[in-house]
């Protein structure tokens, strides 16, 4: 797994360095930078890919934008030359990178200013001043040297999770089939557009325990499956894919009980999104989902993130999740006694800064939690990550 991540300059991030678990949880008002936390990584994956270009960011979730808007630019600091980023392992392997782009007159691509990749062992790439030995100072080296490293090198494995990395945001008029989904990445699209299809490949390989599991927090269901028969349960009017959700509805009379995405309540979808997105094999090893706790119930919410790290070691124990939350309840969730779970408060200083402090269970901590839940304490402002209004 990544155990740390180091941004500087990007976005509100001037300086930050994060110690991830398999399971985190970023808190904190609109606009700190939660998300900005989950872009940096998504241009540290371009980079590991070869190239930071819009289409990349594109294909990992990631807003494109002039450089203006992406490097750090505070009334207290100067603007840097450069976005540096980088990711290591507990085995000692790391990524880094400095990238670059005018201001001004922005290139299609940024350049790579330095790249830096190390198996724990042996420096694999150290490549600085890159325009003075590159032909292309847009194309990345290290992505070039992965076909010379066998697949059980800790840099391989660095590299292959963060070129596979993206931020998913499901959306209800996308997981219910109305409109596409513009990046169709696997297992079932950034926003959903795949659920069908996604779901359809996951009861072939699930188990009986994985999917009882998910069965089990969507309570008016008696059982989800596929069709190819679209022409039976959807109107004509709604836009079709090879493949279409069933959901039996247990409480409606039978031949009268079968529901599609686009009828069934919005909570079971977003609750399969998340599931498969960490049960399926196919999923990304290292993968975000901003607004985890969009259209949920706050108890069922609970629910879903206290399954979480379970679903994630199932399938591959080098699996991570990184994901944001506004709703309170998310947080009773997280097993704080687990230091696979980690919880994350951002915040803003008084210079605009976004800050990230690691919540972690102190004893002091813990005899409030023996009183209040998780949920009530950062209401009650204990955690911090508030907004000051």
């Amino acid at each position: 797994m990544i155990q740390q991540i180091s941004i500087n300059g990007f976005k509100s991030i001037p300086d930050m360095t994060l110690a991830l678990g398999r399971v985190n949880c970023f808190i904190g008002a609109n606009g700190v930078g939660k998300s900005n936390i989950l872009e940096a990584i998504g241009v540290l994956g371009a980079a590991a890919n070869g190239i930071v270009d819009d289409e990349a960011l594109l294909r990992r979730g990631v807003r494109p934008g002039l450089p203006r808007l992406y490097k750090a630019s505070f009334e207290d600091q100067r603007t840097p030359a450069h976005i540096g980023l980088s990711a290591s392992t507990a085995q000692g392997a790391e990524y880094r990178i400095s990238i670059l782009n005018p201001l001004e007159n922005p290139k299609p691509a940024w350049a790579f200013k330095t790249e830096y990749l190390f198996d724990g062992v042996v420096p694999i790439l150290s490549d600085g001043v890159r325009n003075k030995k590159n032909l292309n100072p847009m194309a990345g080296l290290a992505a070039l040297k992965l076909v010379e490293l066998d697949e059980n090198n800790p840099a391989f494995t660095l590299m292959q999770s963060l070129k596979n990395y993206s931020i998913y945001c499901p959306n209800t008029p996308t997981l219910r089939g109305m409109v596409s989904d513009q990046q169709s990445r696997e297992p079932l699209g950034l926003s959903g557009g795949r659920l069908a299809e996604a779901f359809f490949q996951f009861r072939k390989q699930a188990d009986d325990i994985d999917f009882d599991s998910v069965l089990a927090l969507i309570d008016w269901v008696a059982d989800i499956d596929t069709s190819p028969m679209v022409g039976e349960l959807l109107s004509p009017s709604v836009a079709r894919s090879k493949q279409v959700l069933k959901f039996t509805d247990r409480f409606m009379k039978q031949n009268r009980n079968t529901l599609t995405a686009y009828d069934a309540s919005e909570g079971a979808l977003y609750i399969l999104f998340c599931a498969i997105l960490c049960l399926s094999p196919h999923a990304p090893r290292l993968f975000a989902i901003d607004n985890l706790d969009q259209a949920l119930n706050p108890r069922l919410v609970t629910r879903l993130v206290s399954h979480l790290a379970g679903w994630l070691a199932k399938t591959d124990t080098e699996r991570q999740l990184l994901f944001t939350a506004h709703n309170p309840a998310v947080l009773d969730g997280l097993d704080l006694q687990d230091d696979a779970v980690r919880l994350f408060a951002v915040d803003r200083n008084s210079d605009g800064h976004t800050r990230v402090t690691r919540i972690q269970l102190t004893d002091q901590l813990a005899t409030l939690n023996a009183e209040y839940p998780l949920s009530r304490l950062w209401l009650m402002g204990h955690l911090g990550a508030v907004p000051n209004v």
